[in-house]
């Protein structure tokens, strides 16, 4: 871990918990929201600032250095940003490229913007802001894998974003839960006549965990009746990266494969903007939009319990709250985070 990376002031994380996330990586936006113009996002309390310049993805600290506006409320002219304040821009590697005030000064380097590392994969943009760029030191990105997701036949569909007042932690938990189906999501895929799960296990993987859950709960929207659906067991793969990503490839009649990554990305330690790319091989001719829609039920389904739930935190103690056999996989997250070195009162 870098003993120099210090938390934001306005830090809500416990610092230790914070300098540990921080070493991880989070989508920060969608990739087809960044063209030219500067982009705000916030990620463990920090805020950021997304931008291109000649063919180059750049995100930086969202502070200009010299009197600590945001760049982010500043334009862009083909050359870099140009801060709203005094016209600083800042360019390529962040560094500034023009002083307005004076032109023909040398520019010193304490002008340069902290930047950190940017990766665009599944549609989306990574950055870990416990790994700042720096022109001499190699940077290999941990990014957790999704299934298919180049494979030909399947359809790269990249979804709306969804805003959380809730704790990254406590969604993550929420997606991985399969006893909520038949009381949450009633009004998209659950069955509310078939709440019974049935024995599953957990496997620990290197970065994580992942369960296989067979049932008969479908997937298809409630009133969707398939060929092949009648009688079929759904197997549910649950692929597990810490701290706050998972994927669940869902097998469906024929063959056909569902793919959604759950990247929940931690805004704040009660924030998170959570990321849902999805891959397909079937009804590919289907207008995307329908896709859109209906995932985006399903999360705002879960949302209206995450965000009401107490604690806020999640408690990393098993002794902290009641369990239940079809908890498996909770468990199984909570210990993993326990093993990264997370507080017990995770957040609070």
């Amino acid at each position: 871990m870098n003993a120099m990376l210090s938390p934001p002031p306005n830090n809500s994380f416990d610092e230790q918990d914070w300098r540990l996330l921080a070493t991880h990586w989070y989508p920060i936006a969608l990739s087809g929201s960044i063209l030219e113009a500067p982009v705000a996002a916030t990620l463990l309390d920090e805020p950021l600032v997304i931008y291109r310049v000649n063919g180059e993805l750049v995100v930086a600290r969202d502070v200009c250095p010299h009197r600590g506006v945001p760049l982010s409320l500043g334009t862009h002219d083909g050359q870099g940003v140009v801060c709203r304040y005094h016209g600083l821009r800042f360019g390529a590697e962040g560094r500034c490229n023009r002083v307005p005030s004076s032109p023909n000064t040398a520019i010193p380097g304490k002008l340069n913007l902290r930047c950190y590392p940017a990766v665009e994969r599944y549609g989306l943009i990574w950055t870990s802001i416990g790994a700042p760029l720096a022109p001499d030191v190699a940077v290999v990105p941990v990014i957790p894998e999704m299934p298919h997701w180049d494979e030909a036949g399947f359809q790269q569909i990249v979804c709306p974003t969804v805003d959380i007042g809730g704790f990254a932690g406590r969604q993550m938990e929420g997606f991985l839960d399969v006893a909520h189906f038949g009381w949450v999501h009633t009004d998209t895929f659950g069955d509310p006549d078939n709440t019974e799960v049935p024995a599953y296990a957990t496997t620990e993987t290197d970065v994580g965990f992942q369960a296989e859950y067979r049932s008969f709960v479908g997937n298809y929207p409630i009133g969707v009746t398939q060929r092949g659906q009648e009688g079929f067991e759904w197997l549910r793969h649950f692929q597990v990266h810490l701290p706050f990503t998972a994927t669940l490839t869902i097998h469906f009649p024929d063959n056909a494969r569902l793919v959604i990554m759950n990247a929940a990305s931690p805004v704040s330690s009660r924030k998170t903007r959570l990321f849902a790319p999805i891959a397909r091989n079937f009804d590919t001719d289907q207008p995307v939009a329908a896709v859109h829609e209906f995932n985006l039920r399903v999360f705002e389904e879960d949302r209206l319990v995450v965000e009401s739930q107490k604690p806020e935190w999640l408690p990393l103690d098993p002794a902290l709250e009641a369990h239940i056999p079809a908890d498996r996989s909770s468990l199984a997250y909570r210990k993993g985070l326990r093993r990264l070195g997370l507080s017990p009162r995770f957040a609070a």
